[in-house]
């Protein structure tokens, strides 16, 4: 449900909450898909976000409840895409859509230019790449 520190003077979830709702979407993705952070992480990159946007149907309130849609795409770059779309509930109405771009970064913060091993070896266990 929608909570009062997401909401504008308006009544109405302000707009920069919408990325950290994409946010929490990617974090269910991965958990629910063996792709985390950590996993990042424990692999010794990072995945920092280089690109966010979002379009706005219709305004979600205080205490509504929503739906985060989170779908991976692949891409033969070095690099994490995602969209999402947002619903409100009941009803499923569109009420926002997005994508957000992520590149791998080393330990030193230095960007990789090819896609890490064990972004190849999640992708073949879900049967993205074969």
């Amino acid at each position: 449900a929608v909570k009062f520190s997401e909401v504008d003077s308006m009544g109405v979830v302000w707009h920069g909450t919408y990325i950290r709702y994409f946010e929490d979407g990617r974090e269910s993705f991965g958990k629910k898909y063996g792709i985390t952070y950590m996993d990042v992480y424990k692999n010794h990159y990072m995945a920092p976000v280089t690109h966010v946007e979002c379009d706005y149907k219709i305004p979600l309130e205080y205490g509504e409840k929503a739906l985060i849609e989170t779908s991976f795409h692949d891409t033969e770059a070095a690099k994490i895409i995602f969209t999402y779309k947002i619903f409100r509930l009941p009803g499923m109405q569109l009420a926002a859509e997005g994508k957000s771009i992520q590149v791998f970064i080393d330990k030193n913060r230095e960007l990789v230019l090819n896609t890490p091993d064990f972004i190849y070896e999640w992708k073949r266990k879900w049967g993205i790449i074969s």
